[in-house]
């Protein structure tokens, strides 16, 4: 049987609308959306880019739970809306998701609050060891 469990980072998110950061299902790792906010303060930072670099920490956290990391992203897509906020954040996307190069989708949409300027999601598999 295939193992499957859930990541929870704590987020009161994942508790009010009953969702884990990530689920390990086998090899594959799903990370959920995640935003800018710290999740053990639930603030987030006005700016995009240090909302994005606190999206990667949240998914790098996740990711290493699940015994993985960035290398091992084979999916990646980014929620923004705003286009013109993308762009600023290249730099720091570059620096997780540059070495492994993952399909990527960047999308304009609406997110769940209007403090949040970015979202990221993540689809990585585990490296056989």
């Amino acid at each position: 049987m295939t193992e499957r469990r859930a990541i929870l980072s704590g987020s009161a998110f994942e508790e009010q609308i009953g969702y884990a950061r990530a689920v390990v299902d086998g090899d594959w790792v799903h990370v959920s959306g995640t935003t800018g906010f710290d999740y053990t303060t639930m603030t987030i930072p006005d700016d995009v880019v240090a909302q994005a670099e606190q999206c990667l920490r949240n998914i790098e956290a996740a990711l290493a739970e699940a015994e993985c990391g960035f290398a091992d992203v084979v999916r990646v897509r980014y929620l923004l809306p705003d286009r013109a906020d993308f762009e600023p954040c290249w730099p720091v996307l570059r620096r997780c998701f540059g070495q492994g190069r993952p399909a990527a989708t960047m999308l304009v949409c609406g997110l769940a609050d209007p403090r949040m300027k970015i979202e990221i999601e993540v689809y990585a598999r585990r490296s056989a060891s």
